[in-house]
């Protein structure tokens, strides 16, 4: 067969019902990012009111969080020890999370066609409200989260954070 009889053939084979390319499909990649964005928008909102209780719902009891400052916290009761007694353990200091979006990217994961988790991955800029004083820009990060689907529920199963910074000499790193 000629080169356009093949390409022409490989076309039209394509639009029979059935015959798919391996991978995702458009609409199924936008609704896992649909999906992830608004889990990730809900989770930060809890976060940057310190609301422990509604933050740890969205991770699955074996979490695994690394940090390159705080080191690794594995476990759900560990993680959420660690919120009420650091982040938020001061009522008059509130940390701020306010991600980059053009830095914001989101990667599906599957496993023999059947979607199970998801990666989010972008930079967040940090910010510092200490005792009623004005807020303050104190710094940047990068962040890993590994999104897993279970039950029909989207929760964190793994959280990377790391190449945390000075904010006022940093700029999001270009991709």
């Amino acid at each position: 067969m000629h080169g356009c009889v093949k390409l022409s053939l490989f076309l039209l084979l394509l639009h029979i019902p059935g015959f798919t390319q391996p991978g995702f499909a458009q609409d199924e990649k936008a609704d896992v990012e649909t999906a992830i964005r608004h889990e990730d928008a809900a989770f930060w909102d809890e976060y940057n009111h310190c609301d422990v209780e509604k933050m740890s719902r969205f991770f699955w009891p074996d979490i695994e969080f690394y940090h390159d400052k705080g080191g690794l916290t594995v476990g759900l009761a560990p993680f959420t020890e660690a919120l009420k007694t650091g982040l938020c353990g001061k009522p008059n200091y509130r940390l701020r999370r306010e991600a980059i979006p053009e830095t914001v990217k989101v990667y599906p994961l599957q496993k023999n066609g059947a979607t199970y988790g998801a990666v989010i991955s972008g930079e967040h800029y940090f910010y510092i409200n200490d005792s009623g004083k004005p807020e303050y820009r104190d710094g940047v990060a990068k962040f890993f989260h590994v999104w897993l689907l279970k039950d029909g529920m989207w929760k964190m199963g793994r959280v990377i954070s790391y190449n945390h910074r000075d904010a006022l000499t940093s700029t999001p790193e270009k991709k």
